[in-house]
């Protein structure tokens, strides 16, 4: 079940779910908008030859209030607001309607796992024939939160828990990989 804008107002106001900082007008209809942050990622194709997912891939970090995202390039960005979900809340993060008319693409890989904690690092993708320019503080996605039927039993814990800024990818620590 998705939850509506009064459930998450109780939620947020019974300290269940955290979303800090968090301003009122953020809480929509059956959403919360999450802001855009200062920690990028860029991937380093200077250093590299090709990606694999059994080894990490080398990142170029870029903090900065506002940052131009040229035609066909992909970025990681960090959300301003840190989120805290207990184990019976899950999330999906989606693009704003608005910015991808613009042709910006916004996917945090689809979900937010019951139990997570941490920064929501974002996958941007500009489809657009124009650079894009995007400054930290602008309402960029929005976090759809969901009633799970029961707490889940083993709550998130995994290799993102708890991260601060960008994150790169974690696949070469999958146990694939051992």
């Amino acid at each position: 079940m998705i939850l509506s804008d009064k459930k998450i107002q109780d939620l947020v106001v019974e300290k269940r779910i955290i979303i800090e900082p968090l301003l009122d007008f953020q809480i929509q209809p059956a959403s919360i908008d999450l802001r855009l942050g200062t920690s990028f990622l860029k991937i380093d194709e200077n250093m590299m030859e090709v990606m694999t997912l059994d080894k990490e891939i080398n990142y170029v970090s870029i903090e900065s209030d506002e940052i131009v995202l040229p035609p066909n390039s992909f970025l990681l960005a960090a959300t301003m607001e840190n989120i805290e979900l207990p184990a019976d809340i899950t999330a999906f993060v989606e693009g704003r309607s608005s910015i991808g008319r613009m042709g910006l693409f916004i996917q945090n890989a689809g979900w937010v796992d019951p139990g997570f904690k941490g920064q929501i690092t974002l996958e941007l993708y500009n489809a657009n024939r124009l650079p894009i320019r995007l400054t930290s503080g602008r309402r960029i996605c929005q976090l759809v939160l969901a009633q799970l039927d029961q707490e889940a039993v083993n709550p998130y814990k995994g290799k993102y828990f708890g991260q601060k800024n960008a994150v790169g990818s974690r696949v070469f620590r999958d146990l694939e990989n051992n």
